[in-house]
């Protein structure tokens, strides 16, 4: 049934629930019941076609802190899918959001901005119960980035050309259709404005597929969107698993599937889609090199290479998981990252002095011991880390890790792990860095640390990455954000992140072709 107002989940609240009495008597998250103070809409209910329907199925969030159950929700279906799919068929063939003047698009968006940012604290403290992140990490990327990123596209969307009249034809830009949009745990929040504010504005209708880790994040962004005023079956939200959301990939009411995941979910989606040739924008993995060259100043590197390579625990897509030294200060580079990687406190992602939290999932942490346990027996060893933390008897927590004596032919130096493990590899030379950066399936993000800018910028060339920083560490989210190879294709953020959602018509007249 839809329509009716959802359940209410309140966490300041917690004798209704019993399933949180005992995280209120102990473990970590006992000692700050005042952040707990977040309402959720809808725990029984999903939001599809501008109303919150009762659930078939629910499933168990599962606090990746204490390992215990923090609520349990609805869990979408197949049936959902089908429901939320030919409503926003509907709404893109016969309903008014495509063919809505630009300027009502865009107060809709911008409406929904507003009603994002009112949520940002209650988003962040959610995103941080269920998925781990710090307080301070979800202010840093939604308060932050997300904030700065839909507002630039919300600006960005009327100066682009939409319609222009080119030797006697117009090109119109017009939206590519119904967008299944896959989010990831790592950034449910800014990832609405990097992938589903701008199909949006493009005129699409959307799915919006959070993963099952971000049910409560979800929640709480779906009603942004219900307060913002969308017409009906614009926008749904099925934060579905891995075989309701393999469905959506593959239905034909699908027009485009814009994912931000692993590179073997992208190829799995490039299968699903290939039949009927859907549109697709991939944002995948990445084993992002950060070149240290010979000249490089070492405490001013560790300032952003110190962050670059541990955010989140290690579980975002740039982190620079590939260190590339100089042969001749290799210890040196290790011994000043050893120094910073002691330095992280590991613990309740509330606490105000914990700089890392949980992983987000327990199969997380599995991957990242299987993998440091690979590099063990290839050759490599554990400067630091490479366990559980003692002093936390529970939770999907891994101490930060950092390897030495890895060469680049390693598992460690090839594959993601997605966990926080940082692998420092020897170079003899500017040239034979970059081979090494380049010696890679992947091409998301790279670094290059040198006092010689000139010698840098010419690296930068060389590089086959979506990205390269100088100096610094890191991604801009305001301009064109993407891969190379195996890291994906097509482009978020800035101006070619709205126009991915479009597709390109011509038209001819036969009385504008002879007066041009």
């Amino acid at each position: 049934m839809c329509g009716a107002s959802p359940q209410v989940f309140d966490l300041t609240k917690a004798e209704p629930y019993g399933w949180l009495r005992f995280i209120f008597r102990e473990g970590l998250m006992a000692r700050h019941p005042e952040h707990l103070d977040v309402s959720i809409p809808g725990l029984s209910d999903l939001y599809v076609a501008g109303k919150w329907c009762a659930g078939e199925k629910s499933i168990d969030v599962i606090s990746p802190t204490t390992e215990e159950v923090i609520a349990t929700v609805a869990d979408p279906t197949q049936r959902d899918a089908d429901q939320a799919i030919a409503a926003a068929r509907q709404a893109f063939d016969e309903g008014p959001w495509p063919t809505m003047p630009l300027a009502e698009r865009v107060a809709t968006c911008s409406r929904l901005c507003d009603e994002l940012e009112k949520r940002l604290d209650s988003m962040n403290r959610a995103w941080a119960f269920e998925s781990g992140p710090t307080i301070a990490h979800g202010e840093m990327i939604n308060s932050g980035a997300g904030v700065a990123i839909w507002r630039q596209a919300v600006e960005l969307a009327p100066q682009l050309a939409w319609e222009e009249q080119r030797d006697g034809a117009y090109v119109w830009r017009e939206p590519i259709g119904t967008v299944l949009g896959i989010l990831t745990f790592n950034g449910p929040i800014v990832l609405m404005g990097m992938k589903i504010i701008p199909a949006l504005l493009a005129g699409c209708t959307v799915i919006v597929k959070h993963a099952p880790e971000s049910a409560l994040t979800s929640r709480l962004i779906a009603e942004a969107v219900e307060a913002s005023g969308f017409p009906e079956g614009v926008v749904s939200f099925l934060p579905a698993g891995t075989e309701v959301t393999q469905y959506m990939v593959s239905h034909a009411g699908i027009d485009m599937v814009a994912l931000t995941g692993g590179t073997a979910i992208g190829v799995d989606v490039v299968k699903r889609t290939a039949d009927r040739l859907a549109r697709t924008a991939l944002e995948l993995g990445g084993k992002s090199p950060a070149i240290i060259a010979d000249d490089a100043d070492l405490s001013q590197v560790i300032e952003t290479l110190g962050p670059g390579s541990t955010g989140y625990m290690g579980q975002v897509c740039v982190n620079l998981s590939r260190v590339i030294a100089p042969r001749a200060r290799y210890n040196e580079v290790v011994d000043a990252l050893k120094g910073y990687y002691e330095s992280i406190q590991v613990g309740d992602p509330f606490d105000a002095g914990t700089d890392q939290g949980p992983l987000a999932v327990e199969r997380g942490r599995d991957r990242t011991e299987r993998y440091v346990d690979t590099a063990k027996k290839e050759g490599a060893s554990v400067v630091t880390g490479g366990s559980r933390p003692a002093h936390l008897n529970r939770g999907w927590f891994y101490t930060p890790t950092l390897l030495a004596d890895v060469t680049n032919d390693m598992t460690i130096a090839q594959e993601e792990v997605f966990g926080p493990v940082t692998a420092v590899i020897a170079h003899d030379g500017l040239d034979d860095a970059i081979r090494i950066a380049n010696d890679s399936m992947y091409g998301l993000a790279c670094s290059i640390y040198s006092s010689d800018e000139s010698a840098a910028m010419n690296a930068a060339r060389h590089i086959r990455s979506g990205g390269v920083a100088i100096n610094c560490a890191g991604v801009s989210l305001t301009q064109p954000f993407g891969g190379y190879k195996q890291s994906g294709w097509g482009r978020e953020c800035g101006p070619e992140g709205i126009l991915e959602f479009t597709q390109i018509k011509q038209v001819m007249s036969g009385a504008s072709y002879l007066d041009s």
